[in-house]
């Protein structure tokens, strides 16, 4: 894969993760304005790693027999679509009912875009263009936060989605740039593809320490806005958007994610360790009352998070040797399942009974990740 089909992911790439996770540091405005609570809020996240969970396993199995950069057109224009109505909405049914509909464009983009890399990619390069794929995501869950909050502090929050959907429209412009993917050989498709892969033991494990993984992480940055109220009631959405700065080092962690292979001796199981120990110990700091050791402390959260991330995703797509599409979207529902639980069901505790039981909740599915990754 070439420099310019590279960019061309990457922005991709950048302009859908925004899309996702725009509304995050955004919960606490449209609690007020819509007059529902916390919880209910939280919803425009959750409702839409749902649809995630479940919809990659469908575009796994259709990207078998059908061209990427078709779904990856098709998708991205809805999705650009979707931001409009919420800029127009004045219900919040009406904006839950969009975000839906964005986690069902949203995989679509996701699944396409990892196939495309694995089949336009040499098997010595695929690790390599991955690391920059999973760079763009963390770019991009970073940049529509960031930029929410920016936006939002000046213009107001409406203006936030009127810039995600005109520069979804320019993705979809740079899509028709890419080169078309390569006939895939097309095996006879059915319901014994997912048994295959799911019977491999490295497979399956992977993919139940990578839904402990994202579910701490969903549940964490869904609750950081509020625990920032908590902390002090002057911090608005630009400081809350700030607070997720702790992305960059997720950026520098993927694309350096081979270098930290060869420190553990080639061992992606080890390396995946290391990064699930930074992601416990980082729960220690947020621990402390303080807006200023937050903001550090997501630094070791958003690291150990991507450590992991980086490295099982790159050497999962090492290891399937056919039915890629279907192992990419059996990763990516893994993946949000575990979101999509994370972002809704720990918010209840938090509510209940504080930070710290919130805290040692996510530890014990950090530990749960970290017994998965040692049978891999």
């Amino acid at each position: 894969m070439n420099k310019r089909y590279i960019f061309i992911v990457s922005f991709v790439t950048i302009m859908t993760f925004s899309a996702l996770y725009a509304p995050q540091p955004l919960l606490p405005i449209f609690s007020n304005e819509f007059s529902v609570t916390e919880d209910k809020s939280s919803l425009l996240i959750t409702i839409t790693l749902i649809p995630l969970a479940i919809a990659p396993l469908f575009y796994g199995y259709i990207l078998e027999k059908f061209s990427a950069k078709k779904l990856l057109l098709v998708a991205t224009g809805l999705l650009a679509f979707s931001e409009l109505i919420i800029y127009f909405a004045s219900d919040f049914s009406l904006i839950l009912l969009a975000r839906l509909f964005q986690g069902l464009f949203i995989p679509a983009i996701l699944t396409a875009l990892m196939t495309y890399i694995s089949l336009i990619s040499s098997l010595d390069s695929v690790q390599r263009i991955m690391s920059y794929y999973i760079a763009s995501t963390i770019m991009g869950g970073f940049f529509g936060r960031f930029i929410a909050g920016l936006i939002s502090s000046i213009f107001g929050w409406r203006y936030v989605f009127l810039f995600l959907s005109m520069s979804l429209i320019f993705s979809s412009v740079l899509i028709f740039k890419l080169k078309k993917d390569e006939k895939v050989k097309v095996n006879k498709i059915n319901l014994s593809v997912f048994k295959d892969v799911l019977s491999k033991k490295v497979f399956l494990y992977y993919y139940f320490s990578i839904f402990c993984v994202f579910f701490v992480f969903a549940a964490l940055l869904n609750a950081l806005p509020f625990r920032m109220k908590e902390i002090s009631t002057n911090i608005g959405e630009f400081k809350t958007g700030v607070m997720y700065s702790g992305y960059m080092l997720g950026i520098v962690a993927s694309l350096n994610s081979t270098k930290i292979v060869k420190i553990f001796k080639g061992s992606v199981r080890n390396a995946a360790l290391a990064g699930a120990t930074l992601y416990l110990v980082s729960l220690l700091i947020l621990s402390i009352e303080s807006s200023l050791i937050f903001f550090i402390g997501m630094f070791f959260f958003c690291g150990g998070m991507f450590t992991i991330h980086s490295l099982v995703s790159g050497f999962l797509n090492k290891l399937a040797d056919k039915h890629k599409g279907v192992v990419n979207g059996l990763y990516v529902s893994f993946y949000y399942l575990g979101g999509s639980i994370g972002s809704f069901l720990p918010i209840l505790i938090y509510r209940h009974y504080g930070w710290y039981v919130f805290l040692i909740t996510l530890g014990c599915l950090i530990l749960l990740a970290k017994f998965f990754i040692k049978r891999c």
